[in-house]
């Protein structure tokens, strides 16, 4: 079995596949290693497919916008898969002045680097989308904004990068990264001793752990995550949907199911062993609150539910790029349930730093060194 590459990957979710396939296609040997039996087990499959700028910390928008302009619109042509990608835009509910003051602040910091996103009034939400509610009184709208098929976009990237020679090993979790002469070196599994000059740790929350073996602690801690998916229903609205509050997101997909992702605030309680367990308690609340969005869903029947961790970073935003102290060694993680539509930036833009040391696309606001103490 082939253990040794120019480049290890440690994580076979969305953004490792997606660095991997953007890596071979500049011509970097790559081998990319899932502890988990499945691609993309983790987030990966386990969220509402929002593939939006609106809403995000400021510090992640110059990557965010970059792959909506220049990679998701040919993305379903690039990994021959249907990635399902809708750009019909995204309205952030508000239905009271607290949430109109949340979500005006969002849009004008956003306004504040240049994305086309503003404040409407109710009536002009139900221009947009008529099956909203008479509670709706504000929303942000950004009509570049969108969502597609988390399970169909990892899967193509994993397609594509092992078509291109990249080597997947799942099965195979990670427990010691190993410096050799001041540079990293070895990825050490259960089982095998994987060597590289350059490694990639981009295994979620299970990123912080392996990391801590050469001393680079990034602090974040899981959060429970849960989803909902209904029985088809005729073709209502394309947006992409969320609140003021993030009490609940999601949109409908291309088979005429809902998507509905959300929280109870009671998912600290679920203590099933640590497991991976959706609650009986939050699909319910979900959907008494999407009930007072969009009565049309009122009879909608739910099909199944679902949990995923997220690696929730201490500031908000993702810790990515480079390991000063360690040659050789990169980190993308800490993604904060917001990995998903900026996988194609992040995955092209680790690329191009691991074999340039350069980026399009300044990453110096998410690199690892602002958890440092300043002294």
């Amino acid at each position: 079995m082939k253990t040794s590459a120019e480049v290890v990957i440690v994580g076979g979710g969305i953004i490792g596949c997606a660095t991997a396939y953007y890596l071979a296609k500049r011509g970097v040997d790559v081998i990319v290693l899932e502890g988990s039996d499945h691609i993309g087990n983790g987030g990966s499959s386990r969220n509402g497919g929002g593939v939006r700028q609106s809403g995000r910390d400021v510090r992640e928008l110059p990557l965010v916008m970059y792959g909506i302009k220049n990679l998701w619109p040919t993305l379903s042509e690039e990994l021959e898969v249907d990635c399902e990608y809708h750009q019909d835009g995204n309205l952030r509910l508000g239905k009271n002045d607290k949430h109109k003051a949340i979500l005006t602040k969002l849009a004008n910091n956003a306004k504040g680097v240049g994305l086309d996103v503003r404040m409407i009034d109710g009536d002009e939400v139900r221009q947009i989308n008529p099956y909203l509610s008479r509670e709706v009184t504000c929303a942000s709208w950004c009509p570049t904004d969108g969502h597609a098929n988390p399970l169909t976009t990892t899967l193509g990237f994993y397609k594509m990068a092992r078509r291109l020679g990249v080597t997947f090993i799942s099965g195979e979790p990670v427990k010691e990264l190993r410096v050799i002469r001041g540079k990293i070196r070895k990825v050490i599994t259960p089982n095998n001793v994987y060597e590289g000059e350059n490694v990639l740790v981009a295994a979620g929350l299970d990123s912080r752990e392996i990391l801590t073996t050469v001393g680079i602690d990034i602090p974040m801690t899981n959060s429970l995550l849960e989803c909902l998916v209904t029985e088809a229903q005729p073709h209502m609205f394309d947006q992409m949907l969320g609140t003021a509050e993030a009490d609940f997101y999601g949109h409908q997909t291309k088979h005429g199911s809902f998507v509905f992702g959300g929280s109870s605030g009671l998912e600290r309680y679920n203590k099933d062993n640590g497991m991976v367990s959706n609650s009986a308690m939050t699909a319910p609340c979900i959907c008494r609150g999407i009930m007072k969005y969009f009565p049309d869903l009122a009879d909608a029947k739910i099909v199944r539910t679902w949990a995923g961790w997220m690696d929730a970073s201490q500031d908000g935003v993702p810790a990515l790029g480079t390991v000063d102290e360690i040659p050789g060694l990169f980190v993308a993680c800490a993604f904060n349930g917001h990995g998903f539509g900026i996988a194609p930036a992040v995955g092209d833009q680790l690329a191009e730093l691991i074999v340039t040391g350069k980026t399009k696309v300044d990453l110096g606001d998410l690199h690892y060194d602002r958890y440092k103490a300043k002294i």
